[in-house]
């Protein structure tokens, strides 16, 4: 017994059952039922309704036997050195406690402290003494040229 597909849904067409409906370029579409040739005339997209055979192979639904799922390569870590600090480095910062690392911050505060205090004073030392401010009434340079001021 030779059973035909469904051109819409995909379904299994028996003898003597469905409709045949021919395109006028003489292409040839077998229909199940007429829910099926009413949604085929009306330009429906089989890949978007649910129930086809289409829709349900596009979105893998009802594989019984599942084939050996590929196996993704696992991509493997590598560490490396980047600019400034060498993987030995790296790796001791790493392995440092948190007591140790606490204790090299503060160091390094307290030399940064000392360091800026040192450059204050410094600059007090070589800092010029001001020439004292005159005292005399403030003149834009436009009132100097005599332009329209006190209108």
């Amino acid at each position: 017994m030779k059973t035909e597909i469904d051109s819409f849904s995909g379904y299994r067409i028996y003898p003597s059952k469905g409709r045949l409906f021919v395109r006028g370029d003489n292409k040839i579409f077998r229909f199940a039922n007429s829910k099926n040739e009413s949604l085929f005339l009306q330009r429906k997209n089989p890949r978007k309704i649910a129930w086809t055979q289409v829709y349900r192979r596009m979105h893998k639904k009802g594989i019984t036997e599942e084939v050996a799922k590929k196996r993704s390569r696992r991509t493997v870590k590598h560490q490396r050195g980047i600019v400034g600090a060498d993987l030995a480095a790296i790796a001791a910062r790493r392995n440092q406690s948190a007591a140790a690392r606490a204790q090299a911050r503060t160091a390094a505060i307290q030399k940064a402290k000392a360091e800026k205090k040192a450059k204050e004073e410094k600059k007090e030392k070589t800092k010029p003494a001001r020439p004292p401010v005159s005292t005399a009434p403030r003149v834009s340079k436009q009132q100097m040229k005599g332009g329209k001021s006190g209108r």
